[in-house]
């Protein structure tokens, strides 16, 4: 699957997911998708994700360096008149044949900072393969168990 390929089928399951696109506020970001919804374990949510198809395939740098201003533009959208929420990103770099560096890239990111959680996640479009987060034992399960139902809903395909 190419990345135009991949595009396609994230934009319909975040149709049939009920994420509606972003237009303002993005900081560059395009497309980004918004979506809100109750969770039984972390309350309300708010969720904005991205796809980040850039020629060439990213480094590690480059994916925390994006993932920290897609942060900035969860951030923004986030502190608004909506009340209290839980802030949820998901910045998705579709790569062919991923250098386990770039894997490992997204798997120690920091997550949870700022008040808001931003997940880079990869998808190998060669192999047809998403690296999402693992689900920890203890701590912040919730924040990860919801990531890689959206992971899975939005992401896989």
């Amino acid at each position: 699957m190419n990345r135009t390929q991949y595009r396609d089928a994230v934009v319909q399951n975040r149709r049939k997911h009920g994420f509606e696109p972003v237009d303002e506020y993005t900081d560059g970001f395009d497309p980004v998708w918004e979506a809100r919804d109750e969770d039984d374990s972390i309350g309300r949510v708010r969720i904005l994700a991205t796809l980040v198809d850039d020629e060439p395939d990213p480094s590690p740098e480059d994916l925390a360096a994006t993932a920290d201003a897609f942060r900035d533009v969860l951030v923004d959208r986030a502190t608004d008149r909506y009340g209290s929420t839980t802030p949820l990103g998901y910045v998705v770099f579709p790569v062919s044949d991923p250098d386990s560096s770039l894997v490992r890239a997204a798997h120690s990111y920091t997550v949870a900072r700022r008040r808001t959680n931003v997940f880079p996640l990869v998808y190998d479009c060669e192999a047809e393969t998403l690296y999402r987060h693992d689900i920890p034992r203890l701590k912040g399960r919730g924040i990860y168990r919801r990531q890689a139902e959206d992971a899975e809903r939005l992401f896989e395909v």
